[in-house]
Order: structure tokens, then sequence, then C-alpha cells
């Protein structure tokens, strides 16, 4: 047994100073992959961050998101004053100041990992992130689009399925609340993403935005939701209206009819918290001449999708419809279609 073990040692020896001699890990090539993982690692923990659209809604949705990201920021907006507002807002509220401001949507993704966009229009998410110098011509692998726009829910899957492909992820995540919820960072986001994954990776973002992040499905599905949501908001604003309408030709004081209805089977967002009718609700639009809130025009533009929607699925609109055609005829009023959608109390000839 002695004798073997003799007669390997030296095979062993020269094994082992071979080995040695040629690490299967040098330590150049350990530093490189070592530094490459903490890059990446710490990429993923602080990932910069892109906005485009800072109107009525984006402009305090990215002033939530920014002072609670504590990342770099980049916006972008067709509005150079709006832009400039913002950079201000933030130098003023921050010692140092990281935002930047892009020079278009592809220059703001070739900065950002995470991506946010807020904005009127379907034509104007397909132009964003479609058009000539929009997102995907500076689009980074892996980089998260959350498009928190209402739009068609057709155009809305056509983005997201271009950003996949394109080698990005996408979700759908349109908002409620309206500009009082985005002042408070209290909004409802209604997420469509095509994985658990993206959604759970979307939901660290909206959080810092709003109250209430909910998924409701596959890719799309948020933009459903949403018009489902504001279809009946429609429908109940103008009954809100309505019955304070009557109820003031009638005789009754405003504040104590919204009081009872508040705490009675009537009760609705319409007429809690934006009742129509002027100084019932301190902080509701129509007590500030129906300024600062969802404008009508808008309205109608949902309420189009609805109608989209309703034809491509064979639903029956009947006070939809109604509510359509009122904010039609409403919205042919120059004036009032640039006032918060309760106006729709003045339009049937309401008293304050």
């Amino acid at each position: 047994m002695l004798s073997r073990t003799r007669r390997l040692l030296p095979e062993t020896t020269a094994h082992l100073r071979n080995h040695l001699a040629t690490p299967r890990h040098p330590v150049s090539m350990y530093s490189k992959q070592l530094a490459s993982h903490t890059s990446a690692s710490s990429s993923d923990k602080e990932p910069s961050i892109g906005f485009i659209g800072l109107g009525q809604m984006g402009f305090h949705m990215a002033t939530h998101l920014q002072s609670k990201s504590h990342t770099r920021f980049v916006i972008y907006d067709t509005n150079q004053q709006a832009l400039a507002n913002f950079q201000a807002q933030v130098r003023e509220a921050q010692e140092e100041s990281s935002v930047t401001i892009a020079r278009s949507p592809a220059d703001l993704a070739e900065q950002s990992t995470v991506i946010v966009t807020a904005l009127p229009e379907s034509a104007h998410v397909k132009q964003a992130y479609l058009g000539s110098k929009g997102v995907l011509e500076g689009l980074r692998p892996d980089t998260l689009c959350i498009d928190s726009s209402t739009i068609d829910t057709t155009v809305s899957m056509e983005v997201s399925r271009k950003i996949i492909e394109a080698g990005g992820r996408a979700v759908d995540a349109p908002i409620s609340g309206g500009i009082m919820g985005a002042k408070a960072g209290t909004l409802t986001f209604m997420v469509g993403s095509q994985s658990e994954e993206d959604f759970a990776r979307a939901r660290v973002y909206l959080e810092r935005m709003g109250k209430n992040v909910v998924r409701c499905g596959d890719l799309g599905a948020g933009q459903a939701a949403k018009i489902c949501n504001n279809l009946l908001l429609a429908i109940s604003m103008v009954g809100t209206a309505e019955a304070m309408n009557l109820g003031v030709r009638l005789g009754l004081d405003p504040s104590v009819l919204a009081g009872i209805v508040n705490t009675s089977s009537g009760r609705c967002w319409s007429s809690d918290t934006a009742n129509p009718v002027p100084n019932v609700i301190a902080s509701a639009p129509s007590s500030n001449g129906y300024e600062g809130g969802f404008k009508s025009r808008l309205m109608l533009k949902d309420l189009g999708l609805v109608a989209n929607a309703a034809k491509e699925s064979k639903t029956p609109l009947m006070l939809g419809a109604l509510a359509e055609n009122i904010y039609r005829h409403l919205s042919n009023n120059s004036e009032m279609a640039e006032k918060d959608f309760s106006v729709v109390y003045k339009w049937l000839g309401g008293r304050s």
C-alpha cells in the first residue's frame, strides 16, 4: 500500500503544480466579471427614468415620481414652458437637480431604462413611440415602457406589441382620480401587462404616483377598465348635475341637498368629491370657475373610445350614447369645451 502511495505522489504533485500554474479564473478576468456584475446591479437598483407628457395630469405625476425616485430623471414635452417650469420646480425643492431635458422621445429613450408617458390622445401616443425620433428609435433592451394615457385599446395594443418586438417591455396603465388625485398622489392605476413580472416591475413606479395599482389582465385590459370607469363617470356627472339643478330650482340649498345625497343611496364621486354646483365643495373645480379639472372635450374623447369599444364588442349603450351626445353639444361651446366636465351643470342651466 505504501509503495503504491509513493508511486502516485509524483503524479499528483505534478498535476497540482500544472493546475496552479494555469488558474481557471485569472484575477484580471474575475475583476472584470465582478465590475460588470456590480455595474448591472447598480443599474437595476437605480434605473434612469424618462417621463413624456407634462400636461395637467402628467406634471403632477412626474413631480411625485421624480421626488420619490432619487435617480436620474429625463423629461420631454412639446411645450417648452412646461419643461422649464418642471425643472425650476425641482431646482427650488432640491439642492442638486437630477433632471435632464431630452431633445426628442428617441433621445429620452437612449437615456432611460424606465419610460412613463401621459399623453392626451391616441395620435400623440403613436407619434411619441412610433413616429420620427420616437421612443422606438432610441429604445434600450429591456426598457420598461408604461403608458398612462387613455387611448383606443387597439392603438394601445399595437404600440405595446411594437415595443416588445423592439426588445422592450410594455404595460398600459391608464389612471383615474383626476387632477386632484394627481396632485395628492392618490391616483388609481388600471394595468394591463403581458406577465405578472412586468406588472410587479411597473408597480414600483406607479405606487410613487398613486394609491391603488390594480392588474386588470393582459395587455389592453387597463384601457378597457378605464373606459368602463369613465363611461360611468360621465353618466353619474350628468345625473348629479340634473338632480342638483332640480333641487335648487325647487328651493333647496345646494349644500344641504349635497349633504343628504352624500349620506344616502345617491352618493357618488360626482357628488361628494367633484360636486358640479359652485361653492358646495371648496376643492371641486366648480368652485374654481370649473378650472383645474378634466376638460369636457377630453370626456367627449373618452366617450368616443367607449362608443368604438361598444361597437366592436356589440354592446348596447343607452345612457352612454346619451352622455356622449350631451358632451358633444357641450364641447361645441368653445368656452365650455376647455372647462372641467362638471360644467355640464352650467350647460343645463344650473343656478349657483
